[in-house]
């Protein structure tokens, strides 16, 4: 990425102009701060009357603004442009550097102070460092609008998906109150019920905002121990047996041998958990859900097949964001939080590893989660720390 600043050199010696014209035509800067390259546009005034008359007109990033000159000085353009908001920074220049001067210029509002005479290479020193602080001071402003836009829109997607449970739970609440099926307890069952399982989903949905909470933040408790993956999914299908065998499900357990991998136990709960209960949730009656551990020396891969409804490439390439539920005639009656791939897809990334997803329409999906067998607890710490700077700049 290269940025073009646009300066303003307000002096009244053509020579100086022209000399500072000429230090700063071909120079550029690269700012590892911002990863980019930087070069310089210079624009001349030759009076303060001049350069506020241009500052009207147009904006600069940077000033060089001489402070004795034929009409109003320097310090009397910092006193004009000091009520001004201006993403401007402006470096002195005199040939008296008093100590004074030097003070009262930068409570004026200068950043800077630069002396006559001065070499080309004081000169773009300068210009370096102002540029540094004006660029970083910028990509730290754009950091903090896009947590604010993030946060934003985070309170309003989980407003709207609180919204609804909360609403079928207060609208059962006064059918009970106004007794509309009359005084016999029983007829309100399956109102219960129902408000039952919409506050089963907003506790799911709490604990899933928590634990996706705490993996993005770097601070989830982690015990790093040998994990017998074998043993987690086969944990994970027998939680949702009852559920499938409810609706005629067969579920399928296939592996290579023995499975282990350095990790956390709870987190590969969580992801074979996720993947196991969709692929029972989006299934259909008497349909399959398979689950398949292949290892390697170094890979772990579960694969989670199902017979269900599948998806079409658009749906399947929004699956791992945040809140995303496909929505549609098949899946409007099934609930989830939309947050439980999203973490899934974080877990795997804590492993150095990856999700992904195939599927048809009508057919079924097969989902694949890979992790390496070997992460270290030095590795899951410096990645969850990875994972939480990534999540803050996204």
């Amino acid at each position: 990425m290269i940025d073009t600043l646009r300066i303003l050199v307000v002096d009244d010696e053509l020579g100086m102009r022209h000399s500072i014209k000429r230090a700063l035509r071909n120079f550029t800067v690269h700012l590892p701060e911002i990863d980019g390259e930087t070069r310089f546009a210079v624009s001349e005034a030759d009076s303060g009357e001049q350069a506020l008359e241009l500052l009207r007109e147009e904006s600069f990033d940077l000033m060089l603004l001489d402070h004795k000159l034929g009409g109003m000085t320097g310090l009397d353009v910092l006193e004009a442009l000091r009520a001004q908001e201006r993403d401007m920074l402006i470096i002195m220049i005199t040939a008296f550097a008093t100590i004074e001067t030097a003070v009262r210029a930068t409570k004026t509002g200068a950043y800077d102070f630069i002396a006559k005479p001065f070499t080309p290479d004081e000169l773009k020193t300068t210009i370096e460092k102002a540029a540094a602080h004006l660029l970083t001071q910028r990509q730290a402003k754009r950091l903090a609008e896009e947590k604010r836009r993030i946060r934003f829109d985070f309170i309003r997607v989980l407003g709207h998906e609180l919204k609804a449970p909360l609403a079928a739970i207060e609208n059962y609440l006064g059918l009970l109150r106004d007794r509309v099926a009359g005084e016999q307890v029983s007829k309100y069952d399956h109102m219960i019920d129902r408000a039952l399982i919409r506050s089963a989903g907003m506790r799911k949905l709490i604990v899933d905002l928590l634990d996706m909470t705490r993996i993005e933040s770097g601070q989830k408790r982690r015990e790093i121990t040998d994990v017998d993956a074998i043993e987690a999914a086969q944990a994970a299908l027998d939680g949702v047996r009852t559920a499938a065998d409810a609706r005629g499900i067969t579920l399928n357990l296939q592996t290579n041998g023995p499975c282990t991998l350095r990790g956390d136990r709870g987190e590969l709960e969580i992801v074979l958990n996720n993947l196991v209960s969709n692929a029972v949730k989006y299934n259909r009656d008497n349909g399959e859900v398979t689950v398949e551990l292949i290892g390697d020396d170094t890979w772990i891969r579960f694969s989670v097949r199902d017979t269900g409804i599948g998806m079409t490439e658009e749906e399947a390439a929004r699956l791992f964001a945040d809140f995303v539920r496909i929505k549609n005639e098949q899946t409007r009656n099934i609930e989830g939080s939309g947050l439980g791939l999203s973490i899934v897809k974080k877990i795997a990334q804590l492993y150095r590893g990856n999700v992904a997803v195939e599927s048809e329409p009508g057919v079924g999906s097969k989902f694949t989660v890979t992790l390496n067998r070997h992460v270290d607890v030095e590795d899951t710490v410096d990645a969850a720390q990875r994972t939480a700077g990534m999540a803050a700049h996204a």
